[in-house]
Formats: C-alpha cells, structure tokens, sequence
C-alpha cells in the first residue's frame, strides 16, 4: 500500500482515506463514523471527518499528541 505523508491528505477525509491514514479496513473506518463522539460531517449521504478533527479525537483518545 502507497500511503501518503500525513500532509498531504486533503483538508477533508472519506471514510478510504481514514482507513488508509489509520491503517484500518474501510469497514472500520465506517464503524468509526458512525460513533457518535467521533467527528463525522454529513454531507448529503456523504460521510467525512476534517483532518484536523480526526487528530483531535485521536489525542483524546490516546491522551498523547500524534503529529
């Protein structure tokens, strides 16, 4: 798998590219949007997280710094 540095993922995350930054199934990344403490856009039917979001709630998750 050809996984891009952290800056070059876009501003907004689909549920693909949260699998492949977090190293997940897309079926995990689906699960993790529909959590409700995680932060998930709604877009029409579309679901996508904003990066700085996700990184957020994985400190909070993790209670230590990622980036």
């Amino acid at each position: 798998m050809n996984k891009l540095p952290y800056e070059d993922y876009p501003e907004v995350l689909n549920a693909g590219q949260i699998a492949e930054l977090l190293g997940i199934s897309r079926a995990g990344a689906y699960q993790l949007l529909r959590r409700a403490d995680f932060p998930t856009l709604h877009i029409g039917k579309r679901k996508l997280v904003p990066k700085d979001k996700l990184i957020a709630w994985i400190d909070r998750q993790t209670g230590e710094g990622v980036c």
